[in-house]
């Protein structure tokens, strides 16, 4: 079953908060910083859409955004936000399923890829993979295991939850940065938060 968050629009942002902080909303953010004036970007699960925000105060008008999310009552709430001059299309569907130019300077996955079974990770990574041009750069968030005993009670629970309430696939992480080591991207930056469980990257495509 495909994870789908309709039912967990209405509080997601606020559970977020209270169990990350603003840990999660920084590390986006952080990455946001890193797109280039008239780019061409798109955005796979952006969830309520707040990030349509924070990158419109940093480029109010020059880009050109795709905002791809599966669940209809996360795109209701993303269409609701200000997006100042910059062009946004909307689309309620898995981003798998999306045909779409391949020809995006930038791709935003935002703890997407924890979602998905290894073989939806493969799918999906390799379709996004052939949608970013050449040099372009591909901006991640995900959680990720350092060893502290306290990071995989809060995943463990984290899965539960998710998978009860909205039906995602996976009870582990993916190996994520395998796919884009295989696939030949650099790492031009990275950022840790809430004590390295999550980490945001900025690759470029070779």
């Amino acid at each position: 079953m495909a994870a789908n968050y309709d039912n967990s629009a209405w509080f997601y942002d606020n559970l977020s908060r209270l169990v990350y902080g603003k840990a999660l909303i920084k590390a986006q953010v952080y990455l946001l910083n890193m797109v280039p004036p008239g780019s061409k970007i798109l955005i796979a699960g952006g969830g309520t859409g707040w990030i349509l925000e924070e990158l419109s105060k940093i480029h109010p008008g020059d880009l050109t955004i795709t905002y791809v999310e599966v669940s209809a009552n996360m795109l209701a709430l993303s269409q609701k936000r200000k997006t100042g001059q910059n062009k946004v299309i909307f689309m309620n569907n898995a981003v798998e399923n999306v045909n779409l130019d391949a020809d995006f300077d930038v791709i935003i996955t935002p703890f997407l890829f924890d979602n998905f079974l290894d073989e939806t990770v493969d799918r999906v990574f390799n379709h996004l993979h052939r949608l970013l041009k050449p040099g372009g750069i591909w901006l991640n968030a995900d959680f990720q295991l350092t060893g502290r005993w306290w990071q995989n009670v809060l995943l463990k629970s984290m899965f539960i939850f998710f998978r009860l309430l909205c039906g995602i696939e996976a009870g582990r992480l993916p190996a994520i940065e395998k796919r884009f080591n295989n696939a030949a991207y650099k790492i031009i930056d990275d950022k840790t938060f809430f004590g390295d469980f999550i980490v945001s990257r900025v690759y470029t495509r070779p």
